[in-house]
């Protein structure tokens, strides 16, 4: 009886040290959260190879473990630019890489930063468009951990026909991302058309659209330059580009975690995008004017002139909608003038 009163016993220790294993197995494994991170561009494309993978590499070592960043590009999560920052709050993406103009309504506030005329380049509008979130000033984001806040540079005008002053867009399709910026090519005389970037090629090799608005980058990443001969750097707005966070997710993540994402969220990733992609955006230029088959054009000091009443006018209409408009527009030229003051 004794011997087999011992046997049940050693058996039950066994069981019972074989669980406190197990439970052990998984708190490990539990420490280590995995988080999914959207991007419906290419991984070929500049921005995943300059901010994306750096930060997500960063991070990942960063945290010791806490966390691993899954990077998902090429549409893996999700194809449609328009559907990110939903995909974000809905959990089927943990971050995603955001154009925020594609989704009106939700970040209404951003279209300050598309009004015209406005940045000289890619750094003014990143470090405002930063600062400003950031501060709290931009409202929209409460739902999000802003991760990365971009301006482009000033968008431009690409066309499968010569442009060789502003007037030869007049009456032509041009597609547009966001109201803004369909405002600005309206009052120059063209025919708005919105559009993904995504789809830009296909329309105009098709001739559904005459030509695009782009920063220099997409027109190599996604292809616009394969369709398109004729480039027309003139300065329209700039497009607010973001690399966003459910908050809630952010906010459940262990100590550890959270820090490490802060250390290369802000300052950090805007450093890394204002380098890496206002290098492409340059080489990009080079590449078009030394192809003997494109017409690159920078507008005269004449031509810019021509184009201030149709910008102002954009501007002025935008303002008149709302006294926060004001204030806004007032918030960004104070931020802009402390940029280019070096504070």
């Amino acid at each position: 009886m004794r011997t087999s009163i011992q046997r049940f016993r050693i058996r039950a220790l066994w069981a019972a040290a074989a669980l406190v294993m197990a439970g052990a197995s998984a708190g490990v494994q539990a420490q280590t959260v995995k988080l999914k991170f959207a991007i419906f561009s290419p991984d070929k494309e500049a921005t995943f190879q300059s901010v994306f993978k750096p930060f997500a590499e960063a991070v990942n070592k960063e945290a010791g473990g806490a966390i691993e960043i899954e990077l998902f590009p090429n549409g893996a999560l999700g194809r449609s630019p328009v559907q990110q920052a939903q995909m974000v709050l809905d959990g089927v993406a943990d971050l995603a890489w955001v154009i925020a103009s594609y989704t009106p309504g939700r970040f209404q506030e951003n279209e300050v930063f598309e009004l015209p005329g406005v940045f000289a380049d890619l750094r003014e509008a990143t470090l405002v468009f930063t600062r400003l979130v950031n501060s709290g000033k931009i409202r929209g984001y409460d739902d999000f951990f802003p991760i990365g806040l971009f301006g482009t540079a000033p968008y431009s005008l690409h066309s499968r026909s010569a442009i060789n002053s502003i007037s030869d867009i007049k009456g032509k399709k041009i597609r547009t991302s966001g109201a803004i910026e369909s405002e600005t090519i309206k009052a120059l005389g063209a025919v708005a058309i919105g559009m993904p970037v995504t789809e830009v090629p296909e329309a105009i090799s098709r001739g559904t659209i005459d030509g695009t608005t782009s920063h220099p980058a997409p027109l190599v990443d996604f292809g616009i330059s394969r369709v398109t001969s004729a480039h027309y750097f003139t300065r329209l707005g700039v497009v607010p580009l973001a690399m966003l966070m459910n908050r809630k997710k952010f906010d459940s993540l262990p100590k550890p975690a959270q820090d490490a994402i802060r250390k290369y969220s802000g300052e950090w990733t805007a450093a890394r995008f204002n380098e890496g992609i206002g290098n492409y955006n340059a080489s990009v230029v080079k590449q078009l004017q030394a192809d003997p088959k494109r017409k690159v054009v920078f507008p005269s000091q004449a031509d810019l002139d021509a184009m201030q009443p149709a910008f102002q006018s954009v501007i002025d209409v935008w303002v008149a909608k709302s006294p926060r408009n004001k204030e806004l527009l007032a918030l960004v030229r104070a931020e802009l003038a402390n940029v280019r003051a070096g504070r």
